[in-house]
Parts: structure tokens; sequence; C-alpha cells
């Protein structure tokens, strides 16, 4: 069981959980129009997963201008009575729910009432004055930070600031028993954490305030609880505890009915099983019938509390393909997506690719956004420049292409993440679909 656990939680730390919303119950999927496109390979790629049992089901919603197109294979769960995958199935994505908490802080910047360089100890005075560890191997000896932490910081994973998946010796420690775990895997491991994890996400920004940080602030790219953290800063700057931020400007406007912190007891029935890989077995880890995400988490987490459909996902995408709107609903100006899907790294910092577990994309040539990588070059036979997007623990990926007004969203659900090549093999067989 200790094995077990710990494979659980380590591929799980930068990317998991959930959060409750009123009323979520009653909402219903929105209708999709989805159109026939010839997608022959990307179709293969997507059926050969459960014929071949790397996953019980796949859902993969390819947007190409304004035309949805909608691939499922496979079924909620590797038992044989199990529901067939849909564009409405529910999905952990974990990590994906960065770029959203990152496009929440956009909505705040448009506004006026955040800077990308406003030190976060202007809006949580805990950070004020953090300290850098002086060698991490051997213990927390650490002297003040020069910098101050900044909004562009925590967006793109340069704050210094650490996570369970990728930090090492002392401080993770200290990170685990800060209870600095923002994420939901198990019940069991939920139990555990709940008995020293903060309450709030307040408390958990200054808890992790406490600890020092792995670099000096805007020096050093590494995977981290920043987007977490810009959860607690958009609560504080719009006065709105965060997920109801969400809600009210993102989800509702973009009808994205099937997005949970906390997914309602009458939802569960669409819920896939959550796996995990132990050599050649797929075991559940999370059945989606008596889920943990079907309970309230501590708190929402920013960066990896949602459970959605591949479809709201898709509307997600869809609005940034379209520089902010959709359907009539406006979340962002052009100017401020398009910002918010630039580099946006601080001058001399370099991104060093995804790290394994991340579902974030391979390849050289890329920057980094708001709380997604950047491609900065056009791939040949691939993503164009300024392709935008970002993937979760459990195998999940998304990405939109506003050059060739292309977008993509594909759901798995099973740990580790990057098990299969699914983000390089489809993005390869969509985009020679796309090229005849």
């Amino acid at each position: 069981m200790a094995k077990f656990r710990a494979v659980t939680v380590a591929a799980l730390v930068a990317l998991a959980a959930t959060g409750a919303l009123a009323g979520q119950a009653q909402r219903k999927p929105v209708a999709v129009a989805t159109v026939p496109v010839a997608l022959p390979q990307s179709k293969a790629l997507v059926d050969s997963y459960p014929t071949t049992r790397k996953a019980p089901g796949v859902v993969a919603v390819v947007g190409i201008g304004d035309s949805v197109n909608v691939q499922s294979a496979g079924t909620l769960a590797f038992e044989p009575t199990a529901a067939k995958a849909d564009g409405d199935t529910l999905w952990r994505v974990y990590s994906m729910t960065k770029p959203i908490t990152a496009m929440a802080a956009m909505i705040l910047i448009e506004e006026g009432k955040l800077k990308l360089d406003d030190p976060i100890s202007k809006f949580i005075p805990a950070f004020k004055n953090m300290t850098v560890l002086v060698d991490g191997t051997k213990d927390l000896t650490a002297v003040p930070a020069k910098n101050q932490i900044t909004v562009r910081h925590l967006m793109t994973h340069t704050a210094g600031l650490g996570y369970t998946i990728v930090t090492k010796g002392p401080l993770l420690k200290a990170y685990e028993e800060a209870g600095i775990t923002p994420f939901t895997s198990t019940a069991q491991a939920e139990k555990d954490m709940r008995k020293v994890r903060p309450a709030t996400l307040q408390a958990f920004a200054e808890k992790v305030a406490t600890l020092p940080l792995i670099a000096e602030p805007g020096t050093k790219w590494s995977y981290s609880i920043g987007l977490d953290v810009m959860g607690a800063v958009i609560e504080k700057v719009s006065g709105m505890p965060f997920d109801a931020f969400l809600q009210k400007r993102i989800f509702t406007p973009l009808k994205m009915n099937s997005t949970y912190f906390t997914v309602p007891a009458a939802d569960a029935k669409r819920l896939v099983t959550g796996y995990a890989f132990i050599g050649e077995n797929a075991l559940p880890l999370d059945p989606g019938a008596t889920s943990i995400y079907l309970q309230k988490p501590s708190f929402p987490y920013g960066g990896a509390g949602l459970v959605m459909s591949a479809n709201d996902y898709d509307r997600f995408l869809h609005m940034l393909q379209n520089g902010g709107t959709l359907d009539g609903a406006r979340i962002l100006k052009p100017e401020t997506v398009a910002l918010a899907m630039s580099n946006l790294l601080p001058a001399g910092v370099v991104y060093p690719g995804a790290v394994a577990n991340t579902g974030g994309a391979p390849g050289p040539s890329q920057g980094f956004g708001a709380g997604g990588s950047v491609y900065l070059v056009d791939l040949p036979g691939g993503p164009g420049k300024g392709t935008y997007g970002w993937g979760g623990a459990a195998g999940t990926i998304a990405w939109v292409d506003p050059k060739n007004k292309v977008r993509a969203t594909v759901m798995v659900n099973y740990l580790p993440g990057d098990r299969w090549p699914l983000r390089t093999d489809f993005t390869k067989a969509l985009y020679a679909d796309l090229a005849h």
C-alpha cells in the first residue's frame, strides 16, 4: 500500500483536486454541434487506445475554425458494463487547470486591478520577505531573497516555488509536513493529507510564504505551485472566492456547464475511473461512482483542481482562438489574449521543456506564457508559432494554434501520464490529417 500511495502522490502533486460551487447539480451540458471532418489518422489513434487496453476510453475534441469534431472511443472504465465515453464525459484534468487560472488573472490585469509585474506581497503581505535556499540538497539554510515574487513569476513558474512532483530533499519534506499538497488523488491519500493541509486558500498561501524558495525569483523556470498561489491572489484582488470568480467570469459566460471543483452526485455516472499502471496492470485509483472528487476539497486548487468534459475545455480554447470571445460572450480583449499567449518569461530565463507527467508540449523553441507553453517558431508539419497549451498528470492534453485556426483537447485518465506518447502521436496524426 505504501508503494501504491507513493505512485499516486509522486505523479499527482503538481496536478490535481476538487472544490464546490453552489448549484452545480442543476447545470446541464451544452449541446455541441459537431461537424464531420475527415481526420482518419487521429481517429485511428483514438480508436487504438481502448482496443489495445492502453486506456478504457479516449475522447478528442478538435476544433477547426468554428467547426467542432468529437472523436470518442471506449468506455469510462475497464469493466465490461461501463458506459461509453463521449464529449460530455468528465475527466480529471489536473494541470490543465493552470491555463484557466492564468486567464482569470489576465481578466484582472485587463481591468487594471492587477499588473504582470506587481509584487504579490502587495496583496498577500506574508510574501514580502522571502528567503532562498543556499544548498537544498543538505538542509533548509536560506538567505534573504533579492527580488520580490511577482504575478508574472507565478504564471510562468519562475517564482522559485517548489512542487512535490519535482522538489527533492529537505524542502520536499517541509512541503509535505506543512500540507503544501494542492491536489486530490484517492480517498485514503486525501484523508492523510487533510491532517496537515491548510483549510483555506489564504491559509495555504500564507503557509507557502513561510518556506524557503528553491531559486531567486525571476531567474529560473521550475514547475511549481505558482498557479495555486495565483488563485489566492485572484481571491484577494477580486474580493470573491476564487472558485466563484472562475464561475462568474469564465465558466458561466462560456456555458462550461460540465466544469467542476466538486462533481455533483448526479453527475458521478459521467466521471471516468482514474487508473495507475503498475507494470502492465491498470489499477483503479479512483472509481468514478465513488470518487473523492464527489467531496468538497480543502479549497479550490488553481493548479490542479478541475474535473471537466472535453467539450467544455474546447469552449475555453475556442474563446482563446477567437481572441477572447465565444458565442457573443466577451471574456478578454484580443490584445489581452495575445499577451497571455506570448512568451512572458523574465529576461534571460529559458523554458527547458515539459517535466515528465505534466502533459506539456515536447520539442524545442518554446517559451512560456500565462500558465502554458508557447511555440516561438513554426514546427514543420505541426503547430504554428504562437501555439499555446498545457496538459495534465493523467495524460490529458490541450492546445490552441491560432495561426492554423485549430485547437485540440484529448482526454484520458491514467498514471503515469506519459506512459504512452499520446501528445506526440496525436499532434503528428492531427496535423497529417489537416495537411490533406
